[in-house]
């Protein structure tokens, strides 16, 4: 069925700015406890609880029967990893913590991917690089440019380190809809697909991972994987494109407060 791009104004622009904040602020409380030993359970409790007291409701929980408040993919889970009884953080793992909040009726999504003590080298410039992939697409996420120029500019910069892109996952619109038109690959040609305009709220997250691109979904319906069983990385950022320019929504500067790191956003 044909989807329209749902257009918004200035006051769904403000109302998506406060669903973001709640997003921030889960992320930064949940990123407290990721540390070796962890449950999982534990972290989604810990995230749920958070967004509730900010008088907002989780996006992901009963989502098409997504039955937790936070995706949590560990290691080579790509994403939509569901946080079971019996499963712990362990050093040396990363996760990818997806959160979702709905406040006033408008969504806010994004995503950061954690390391869980120490990880080896390798597993660390993964993280870095995926998401300076997203840094780069940002800055080609402007009115005017198209889906496939933020696509090829995840595609080529990971390309260079022999990463694989996920292609059968994308980021995408979001408004009162969690998913909206556009979808947001991140692979394509510059120039093509849709168009972006004044008014859009998009979400920008590539998934890339260490080895083969291929991937597979477990039987719980939602848990995605790497076929090879290399870990991946995931981020995400969501940004409003107004007569002003293009703005970066979500923020990762609360959690960076937490782990010690430098974020642009």
């Amino acid at each position: 069925m044909f989807r329209r791009v749902k257009y918004k104004t200035e006051s769904d622009f403000e109302k998506l700015r406060k669903s973001a904040q709640v997003v921030a602020v889960t992320l930064a409380e949940v990123a407290k406890y990721i540390k070796p030993g962890v449950p999982l359970t534990y972290l989604d409790q810990i995230g749920e609880e958070c967004i509730r007291d900010h008088k907002a409701i989780p996006s992901f929980k009963g989502y098409d029967g997504f039955p937790a408040a936070l995706c949590l993919s560990v290691n080579d889970v790509v994403v939509h990893g569901i946080p079971k009884a019996g499963d712990y953080l362990q050093d040396g793992d990363i996760i990818s913590v997806d959160c979702g909040a709905i406040l006033n009726g408008f969504h806010g999504d994004f995503a950061y991917t954690f390391a869980v003590g120490e990880v080896s080298e390798e597993v660390r410039l993964l993280m870095d690089r995926t998401k300076e992939s997203l840094m780069e697409a940002i800055d080609v996420a402007v009115a005017g440019n198209t889906v496939g120029d933020i696509g090829h500019t995840v595609e080529s910069y990971v390309g260079q380190f022999n990463y694989g892109v996920v292609r059968e996952l994308c980021g995408h619109g979001i408004g009162k809809d969690m998913h909206e038109r556009p979808d947001i690959p991140n692979f394509g040609r510059p120039g093509a697909g849709d168009r972006l305009h004044e008014g859009m709220c998009i979400c920008i997250e590539p998934m890339i991972t260490m080895g083969s691109r291929k991937i597979y979904m477990e039987n719980d319906g939602w848990t995605i994987r790497t076929q090879d069983h290399k870990p991946a990385a995931h981020y995400e950022h969501q940004l409003v494109i107004t007569d002003k320019g293009t703005e970066v929504i979500s923020s990762y500067k609360l959690l960076a407060e937490v782990i010690g790191t430098e974020e642009r956003y």
